[in-house]
């Protein structure tokens, strides 16, 4: 049974982050059951008002809700999010697939961000660092660190 998917607004455009995403996602499959949901993100000019930008993240968020399940478990990843050392984030992680009727849903919003009625459909908002990252960038780090996490659950050397 499928344990874990990843939903992420916009197509990697970067020869060397779609290795690394793959790279990563061919490393957890033996430990993890995983896929990724790539996502259409919004076209929108650079500058938009507040009003605008709310209806661009709208237009996202049915995309994003559409794919999610009523059993599943999701983590939107925000800035404001929890922020956890890679062992709590295996622990939490394992914890979640254990409870899980469905999926363990992590989502990566677009360049705009994410939905008030996305990070609402969240079981626990998560955060890896408070600065600002590249929502392209976040796929492969958050591989990065799920995978860490089959190690460390797996009692396996990789996370020092």
């Amino acid at each position: 049974m499928l344990q874990i998917r990843v939903i992420a607004l916009g197509k990697l455009k970067s020869r060397e982050l779609t290795a690394l995403t793959d790279e990563y996602l061919k490393r957890i499959r033996p430990y993890i059951p995983i896929e990724i949901v790539e996502l259409k993100d919004e076209r929108a000019p650079e500058s938009l008002s507040e009003k605008e930008k709310e209806q661009v993240l709208e237009k996202e968020a049915d995309r994003i809700l559409g794919k999610i399940q009523p059993g599943d478990l999701c983590i939107p990843l925000v800035i404001e999010g929890k922020t956890m050392d890679s062992v709590k984030f295996s622990e939490t992680l394992y914890d979640m697939m254990e409870r899980a009727q469905g999926r363990v849903v992590f989502i990566i919003g677009s360049s705009m961000g994410m939905s008030e009625r996305v990070k609402a459909r969240g079981d626990m908002r998560l955060s890896f660092s408070p600065m600002t990252m590249p929502h392209t960038l976040m796929r492969p780090v958050l591989l990065e660190q799920i995978y860490r996490a089959s190690r460390i659950h797996s009692g396996h050397t990789y996370h020092k």
